[in-house]
């Protein structure tokens, strides 16, 4: 007999003389201390006997159903980082719940920045809807799928993603297992990644550059302040920014009326004029900006309508193919006097914190030379 069956034994037994215990409430008053005496008789052996078989019985069926032991998780675990095919592992959101080394490579995106953010992120605007639609149907368990995306940093080479749904063990929702393999060519076994230059010389290289934009944005305010037009301290802070600094600026400036647009520059005439025709009120991030006074730092933007549409409906981040955005509010003497947009797009790098800090820098020395021109 197993113990499985002699606890049943004996919990049979116990309930059967419960039921002759409740049967013995009848009897006389005088009697009722020796039934008093066999049910508590009755909680002691529950208590010391029946009470720690569950318990080992409990514990033999947690020990069956237990899983995979600690080495098989490491082993797994060092198949994942070592396998020369760029993988990720998604949940039916597409949030990044690991990313290998080769995938780090092939996206150009740090594992510690993209765990818990969307791997559709890291896609062009155009592919994140099906991704997304495509990664939740094999999260429910449709099967597996495949599809072509294209990178928002590397847009002109097409990527293969294979999804496969994965049971992680201990959890009860499915993950989805995301391979990546860029069409035409085998992925990389080392990390593509472009050049570094040494840690000291690019440093001063970057720092360089940035006193390099500070010196021309210093001329270019001094030139304008005095001539008491603000709109022409916004031109000339904007056309110093473009090119060297940023894809697109745009210069809004404040006034009791609201945001007029005043400048802006972008990689055409065209697409220049069909941006400075758009009101600043219908660009939402624009309004966030000169509402709260805050900037708004933005890699690989989620929000593709965050500056409005253009003529046609198209929201102006994907026409743009903007991948790193800065909006940063001009402040003086506590009130916002406009809003500067700088867009960065395509393969160029994205705005880093350093840059963002020069920005700042910059954004407060606009504010005083406008402050000047009025």
């Amino acid at each position: 007999m197993t113990q499985t069956d002699e606890f049943g034994d004996e919990l049979a037994d116990f309930v059967r003389r419960v039921a002759e215990l409740k049967a013995a409430r009848s009897v006389q008053a005088g009697d009722l201390p020796t039934v008093l005496d066999a049910a508590i008789f009755e909680l002691d052996h529950v208590a010391g006997q029946l009470w720690p078989q569950y318990e080992r019985l409990s514990t033999v069926g947690t020990r069956r159903t237990a899983p995979p032991d600690r080495q098989e998780q490491q082993l797994l675990r060092a198949v994942f980082q070592r396998v020369p095919v760029p993988v990720a592992l998604v949940d039916r959101e597409t949030v990044v719940r690991r990313l290998n080394p080769a995938a780090t490579a092939l996206t150009q995106a740090r594992a510690g920045y993209a765990t818990g953010r969307p791997l559709t992120g890291l896609l062009a605007h155009a592919d994140r809807a099906a991704f997304r639609s495509q990664t939740a149907a094999v999260a429910r368990g449709e099967g597996d799928r495949s599809l072509t995306v294209r990178l928002q940093q590397r847009p002109s080479v097409p990527v293969h993603a294979t999804l496969a749904a994965v049971h992680p063990p201990g959890e009860p929702r499915a993950a989805v297992l995301v391979v990546l393999q860029p069409a035409g060519r085998q992925a990389p076994t080392t990390p593509e990644a472009p050049p570094i230059q040494a840690p000291d010389l690019g440093e001063a290289t970057r720092h360089a550059a940035l006193m390099d934009l500070l010196d021309a944005m210093t001329t270019a305010l001094l030139t304008t302040a005095g001539t008491g037009d603000p709109e022409a301290v916004l031109d000339g802070a904007a056309r110093v920014l473009h090119g060297r600094f940023a894809d697109w600026v745009v210069a809004d400036a404040g006034s009791p009326l609201g945001l007029s647009r005043t400048a802006t520059f972008a990689p055409s005439e065209q697409e220049a004029a069909a941006l400075g025709a758009q009101d600043p009120a219908d660009s939402p991030l624009v309004l966030e900006t000169a509402g709260s006074g805050i900037t708004s730092l933005q890699i690989r933007p989620e929000d593709p309508k965050a500056f409005g549409q253009d003529a046609a409906g198209t929201p102006l981040l994907v026409a743009a193919d903007v991948t790193s955005l800065v909006c940063i509010p001009l402040k003086a003497e506590g009130r916002v006097l406009g809003v500067l947009t700088l867009f960065r797009c395509g393969p160029r790098p994205p705005f880093s914190l350093a840059e963002a800090q020069a920005l700042d820098t910059i954004a407060r020395h606009i504010s005083l030379a406008l402050t000047r021109s009025r």
